[in-house]
């Protein structure tokens, strides 16, 4: 037996928790916590490369940039569905360890492609499909930290997993427009590029882009593997997970969380192409960055707040305070390019990503009530052996769900940067999109309060 595996863990036995429970799973939290950040920062890449490319040399259309943005949200969510069930049938240390370091092919790809522009546009496809990997981390590295906490601080625990592991997407957004400018592995990293736009030409290194992450993949991919644990209580196959196909709730939940964090990556991946096409005169990698902050760190707190008021209820207030930004948002953006208030679209946005941010959370909280929830109620009269097996049964299919409905949002990192895409070509505006978002947002409210906010809801949580 691995000195790493952890045969008995009872998160839920306050004593056990307290004495030997909370200093472990705090550990595997914070090594996991900067692993999912650079997962987030390599997914995410392409959404500042893309900027760059035509400065630089490169030929390519409008379209064929947003498809390499959209791209790493496609494989990244497909991956997800099979992450989903990595961490029981692997162990959450080496899943975690083995994922962390598959980014270092995205890393180091990007960062030889982009210093040629003959680069072949299906080789830059390939790599925005490569970054997916990164999407893939977020659904083994939730459900692996949620196998650590009792149900009282899974809302922290999962808020800040995905609160600082989401800050990779403006850390990336942040990071690469500086690290471009300068030499910053030297002769090693490769030579400058010439950067033109406007008449103006000034040397750049976007091969740092990818290049700059490189050590500290490395680095995390070791902490992993010396430093995480793996819990024999977590240990399921693919079929002892699979049942969470055939639980209504896993559905509804892969709705809600699409909506909140669907969103949140969708717009992250998208606003700084929105930006560029809406106010050219505006550059779009001095803002882009604080929309995935301000929703980052909105998680965070989300975490927190939903476990005092309740997930359900947080969620619900949610969707109505980003249906009131995106209105906020229509309201201030050029009508046929004439008009409109960067700063009124930009405080909009920043309003969005909050709720995309808190709503995470608080749809995450929910998940592991409803299952815990649900087989408690089962296991009602029936014995303390049913009643402790109801938890370990409800931990791996509340993980599972964890994982599969992230898959699932994930798709919005590919169909919102689309939409806008889309709806620009057939009616010259992003308007027909933002619509349909709150259509899809109402709906979002719409169950929310019908099965687990409403007073005698089916499943109050």
């Amino acid at each position: 037996m691995s000195r790493y595996m952890i045969n008995t863990w009872e998160p839920e036995t306050p004593s056990f928790w307290q004495n030997t429970g909370k200093a472990t799973a705090a550990r595997n939290l914070w090594i996991s916590i900067p692993a999912l950040l650079l997962a987030f920062a390599v997914w995410m890449v392409w959404s500042v490369v893309v900027v760059n490319l035509p400065n630089i040399g490169f030929t390519y259309s409008n379209n064929q940039l947003f498809w390499l943005t959209a791209l790493p949200g496609l494989s990244g969510a497909t991956l997800r569905i099979f992450y989903s069930f990595m961490v029981p049938i692997f162990g959450g240390r080496r899943w975690t360890a083995i994922s962390t370091g598959s980014l270092l092919i995205p890393a180091i790809g990007i960062g030889l492609a982009v210093q040629d522009v003959n680069t072949g546009y299906p080789t830059m496809l390939i790599l925005a499909l490569l970054c997916g990997f990164g999407g893939g981390n977020f659904a083994s590295s939730m459900a692996n930290i949620s196998f650590f906490y009792p149900k009282a601080s899974k809302g922290f625990a999962l808020g800040m997993n995905a609160g600082l592991g989401n800050l990779g997407v403006s850390v990336v957004q942040f990071v690469v427009p500086l690290v471009i400018t300068f030499a910053v592995f030297g002769a090693w990293g490769g030579d400058s590029l010439t950067w033109v736009k406007n008449g103006v030409s000034k040397q750049m290194w976007l091969q740092n882009a990818g290049f700059i992450w490189v050590p500290f993949i490395a680095l995390s991919t070791l902490l992993a593997w010396f430093g995480m644990n793996d819990l024999a209580s977590a240990k399921a196959s693919f079929s002892e997970q699979a049942v969470i196909f055939r639980r209504k709730h896993n559905w509804l939940m892969c709705w809600l969380y699409t909506g909140t964090f669907g969103s949140f990556i969708g717009y992250s991946a998208a606003f700084p192409l929105l930006i560029k096409i809406q106010f050219p005169d505006v550059n779009p990698l001095d803002y882009a960055f604080l929309g995935p902050l301000v929703g980052a760190l909105a998680r965070v707190a989300g975490g927190v707040i939903s476990d005092k008021l309740g997930g359900a209820r947080v969620t619900l207030w949610s969707f109505l305070l980003m249906i009131g930004a995106v209105l906020g948002v229509l309201y201030f953006m050029p009508q046929a390019g004439v008009g409109g208030s960067f700063n009124g679209f930009f405080w909009m946005f920043m309003l969005l990503f909050a709720g995309t941010g808190i709503g995470n959370a608080s749809t995450f909280r929910m998940i592991p009530v409803i299952f815990l929830t649900e087989h408690q109620r089962a296991a009602a009269g029936k014995g303390k052996a049913a009643q402790e097996q109801a938890i370990v049964d409800a931990n791996k299919e509340g993980a599972a769900v964890l994982g599969f409905t992230s898959a699932v949002a994930a798709y919005g990192a590919f169909f919102i940067p689309k939409s806008y895409g889309t709806s620009i070509a057939l009616t010259g505006s992003p308007d027909a999109a933002l619509w349909c978002f709150i259509g899809f947002y109402v709906s979002c409210i719409a169950i929310t309060w019908w099965c687990y906010a409403r007073k005698n809801a089916p499943m109050p949580c």
